[in-house]
């Protein structure tokens, strides 16, 4: 392989990666994207809230970002706590330096009467979704991928409009809310989603899946197999029949024990590929072996890149590479989450030096 000053030279741009990737063959080396959002906006001068309030500078942000470290120009736009603002809530935007992103400041259901009157909210005014297809806009015009602004799952919609407590227990003392608020959610998403797709046509669009509040640190497997899997079934599916061409699918937190039922989940075909994300608590060997067929993504710790020492970093790294390089559906390097809005900027750099030592395929 080529080498200059010691460094291996890139054969293929970060366009032609990540179509190899995405078409099932093996790219120059293994792509790289820090899923950065907040780091990208203070990175270039911009504020978090920026990132959220402001489409022009959080593409901007993004793609200097990636052009100034040499990874992948995947940009994002979305936040964990969707759906809270855009059913009738309120949300707090990030203005202090231990705020990531926007978390919901009062659910719009904090009574069961409330679900009774919960409605379905206008796609094209709720909330971030404005915002959210302005972004799109300005990825169309780049001829960058789009992902909806409908982020999230459908659990996790569910618990940002109620309360993730209070839903949680609806599971075990009033199934039949915790169902109906399900559906409103899966609802939701989907109009989003049809919206994004008539919009801008299915072969642009790169769905967003999530499962974030179904970790097991807040529900069981069986509660995860009740209420969780039969909802995101559904919104998986019927997303990748509109067309969609593919699909970025995080599985944040510790989701051991529902890697199982995951597989259950449509996990898109060599002509839909799905990018699966894993957060730091499952060991990518095992995420290879339960879904060889899938593109592996993750998973180095976001709080040892915030809060670690750069050999910290370069090793976990390293370690990433060296699991995700054999796995048979291919590897995308990424922290277990977002990266931290705070993290230092050379031990992002010092990912990016592990990628250039041990990311290049032979």
């Amino acid at each position: 392989m080529d080498r200059v000053g010691g460094i291996c030279k890139d054969k293929m741009a970060p366009h032609e990666r990540m179509g190899a990737l995405m078409m099932g063959q093996t790219p120059d080396r293994v792509p790289f994207n820090p899923f950065a959002m907040g780091f990208a906006g203070i990175n270039c001068g911009y504020t978090i809230k920026d990132m959220y309030d402001h489409p022009q500078r959080a593409v901007e942000a993004q793609l200097w970002t990636a052009e100034q470290y040499g990874y992948e120009p995947i940009v994002l736009f979305g936040y964990a706590a969707y759906g809270g603002w855009e059913f009738g809530g309120e949300v707090k935007m990030p203005t202090s330096p231990w705020e990531g992103a926007p978390a919901v400041a009062k659910h719009p259901v904090e009574s069961d009467e409330d679900l009774e009157k919960l409605e379905l909210p206008d796609v094209k005014t709720a909330g971030i979704l404005p915002a959210a297809m302005e972004f799109s806009k300005l990825c169309d015009q780049m001829g960058l991928p789009i992902l909806p602004g409908a982020s999230g799952d459908v659990v996790t919609v569910a618990g940002n409009v109620v309360d993730v407590s209070r839903f949680c227990r609806w599971m075990i003392k009033k199934p039949e809310l915790a169902h109906r608020m399900l559906q409103l959610s899966l609802d939701h998403l989907l109009e989003a989603y049809q919206y994004w797709v008539d919009t801008f046509g299915a072969e642009k669009i790169m769905a967003g899946f999530f499962v974030t509040i179904a970790a097991n640190q807040i529900m069981s497997p069986k509660q995860f197999e009740k209420f969780v899997l039969p909802y995101q079934y559904e919104f998986q599916k019927k997303v990748l029949d509109m067309g969609v061409q593919a699909a970025f699918f995080h599985i944040c937190g510790e989701q051991n024990l529902n890697l199982p039922l995951i597989q259950q989940l449509p996990l898109g075909s060599p002509r839909q590929p799905v990018i699966l994300s894993f957060g730091h608590e499952v060991d990518l060997d095992t995420a290879i072996k339960m879904f060889p067929n899938n593109i592996i993504a993750g998973n180095v710790e976001p709080q040892v890149i915030q809060n670690g020492k750069p050999a910290q970093v370069y090793e976990l790294t390293r370690i990433a590479i060296e699991k995700g390089k054999k796995a048979p559906g291919g590897f995308f390097l990424m922290p277990g989450c977002e990266l931290p809005p705070m993290a230092p900027g050379y031990n992002v750099h010092t990912m990016m030096k592990a990628v250039n030592d041990f990311g290049f395929y032979d």
